[in-house]
């Protein structure tokens, strides 16, 4: 992840909460987004926006919890850090369990910020590797002709190549091919290899 793309972004309701929560992340040398309801973050901000979220939980209109929900029905995993002036036990427990990094409630010490941020920017690379990792899967699986993802599901469930010959009504000699190829195309030597990379995907292909 390229370090420029790397975004704090802050929502809070109170405008002393994201001067001073603004200054404290600039002061560590990261940029910072701030916005002072959830509307104006979802307007200005992408769903594929890198960095992490910090969030008020009691906002007008739509709270921080009710954000968490949208952004993960969004598909978005930017990493969520709570801030809350109530000590709500049952609150931060279910923030907690739909994924949030952290749930501070204030007033906090600095240091609890900063290293719940720390979490979250390394939650977020990950998952940003996660990401490309499987979009380079799909672009090797793109390449695939029609009938290497016939042969494909046989394999991963360990059946011999004339097992598979049989199934797909073709030659022994044509499966090894067919294997051969996408082997190479998929860019694995072993089988276990192949069966790796392959559960990273959803494929009607494995159903089979």
């Amino acid at each position: 992840m390229n370090e420029n793309d790397t975004v704090i972004y802050l929502v809070d309701d109170d405008q002393s909460v994201l001067e001073a929560l603004g200054s404290l992340v600039r002061s560590i040398g990261l940029k910072v987004a701030c916005f002072s309801s959830a509307y104006e973050f979802f307007d200005a901000v992408s769903t594929r926006a890198r960095g992490c979220l910090i969030l008020d939980v009691r906002m007008p209109e739509m709270s921080g919890l009710d954000v968490q929900k949208k952004l993960s029905e969004l598909g978005d995993e930017l990493p969520i850090i709570f801030i809350s002036g109530h000590g709500d036990i049952p609150m931060a427990v279910k923030a907690i369990k739909a994924g949030a990094v952290d749930f501070l409630t204030k007033p906090f010490r600095e240091e609890e910020l900063l290293s719940a941020i720390r979490t979250a920017l390394q939650i977020d690379i990950e998952a940003s590797e996660n990401l490309n990792e499987i979009e380079d899967i799909k672009t090797h699986y793109a390449t695939l002709s029609f009938r290497e993802k016939q042969v494909l599901p046989f394999i991963l469930k360990g059946l011999l190549n004339k097992q598979t010959a049989v199934e797909l009504g073709i030659s022994e000699a044509t499966v090894k091919v067919h294997r051969h190829n996408l082997m190479k195309k998929m860019s694995v030597n072993t089988l276990p290899d192949l069966v790796r990379i392959t559960q990273r995907l959803d494929l009607p292909s494995h159903k089979i």
